[in-house]
């Protein structure tokens, strides 16, 4: 084999490394993006941009007013530059938590907040997303969605470290922003309760509920959501069917059939009024155009 040979075969081998080489990503487009996620091509966790994001509003949340203020505040703290906590939002599926947090990046986003969405599984990676957002102008929200672990799972010693800190200090510029069922993102049980104890009638937890806690509580900002009660859902119920142009006739027989949507999806939630609100609408719309 003489020497062009050797060169084109070089040349061969070189192509094919080159394929199973993924290219350098390409820059981050803060400016014209302001929802990413952080997701994984195989080989390495790279910032994506969300090109469509919802429009929920502030102003679509009802009947969560307290929640929706002290978050609102601790935002606006935030992208003002001045001190904010990290916040814990934490209740029952479908009454508002994910919803505010998406709502609250749709008040802010043109005074430059920035949200990356960061799934459960890559929470070991919160070191490596917080290393690439140092000293850019944007504030940002790391939205860390049903956030709950169960008790051998290990992964929410890395949350603990982007919560209060390493050797290396989380951005001032960060702030993680979590929804999830439980108020403590870890399993309780009753057995966790035998080694609390007495001391000058003082309660001392035991190590297991101690280290429950120790995990929601470097959360500065705790919001609890509730089920809502018949009289929140219904007006729930009203305010959407007015965002969806409906004109309701019959309130009461309306009204019944809203109860009855929520008795058969189990939860007065402002999920379940929203879309009790999109089938009633359609039923009646659709009854309309058939006409």
């Amino acid at each position: 084999m003489d020497n062009r040979d050797l060169i084109a075969r070089a040349h061969e081998i070189l192509d094919r490394l080159e394929r199973l080489i993924p290219p350098p990503p390409a820059d981050t487009d803060w400016k014209n993006h302001v929802a990413f996620r952080w997701k994984h091509d195989g080989r390495r966790g790279l910032i994506q941009p969300v090109s469509r994001i919802g429009k929920i509003r502030l102003s679509d949340l009802r009947c969560i007013e307290t929640q929706k203020r002290r978050l609102d505040q601790n935002t606006r703290q935030f992208v003002k530059g001045l001190p904010a906590n990290n916040a814990l939002l934490w209740g029952p599926r479908g009454t508002g938590k994910s919803s505010l947090i998406k709502a609250i990046l749709n008040e802010y986003a043109d005074k430059g907040l920035r949200l990356i969405e960061v799934d459960k599984r890559h929470l070991e990676e919160l070191p490596d997303i917080a290393e690439q957002l140092y000293d850019r102008p944007e504030k940002f929200i790391i939205f860390c969605d049903d956030l709950s672990f169960e008790s051998n799972d290990a992964s929410y010693k890395s949350l603990k470290v982007v919560l209060d800190g390493s050797i290396n200090s989380t951005p001032d510029n960060v702030l993680i922003y979590a929804s999830s069922n439980r108020r403590h993102l870890l399993p309780e049980y009753d057995k966790d309760n035998v080694d609390a104890h007495l001391v000058e009638t003082e309660i001392h937890y035991g190590e297991a509920v101690e280290e429950k806690i120790s995990l929601s509580e470097r959360f500065g900002l705790w919001l609890a959501f509730y089920p809502f009660n018949q009289q929140a859902y219904l007006e729930i119920v009203s305010y959407w069917l007015q965002q969806l142009d409906v004109i309701v006739t019959d309130r009461d027989t309306m009204q019944k059939e809203a109860l009855k949507w929520a008795l058969l999806h189990g939860s007065r939630s402002g999920r379940s009024a929203w879309q009790f609100a999109k089938d009633y609408a359609g039923q009646q719309k659709l009854g309309i155009t058939d006409k």
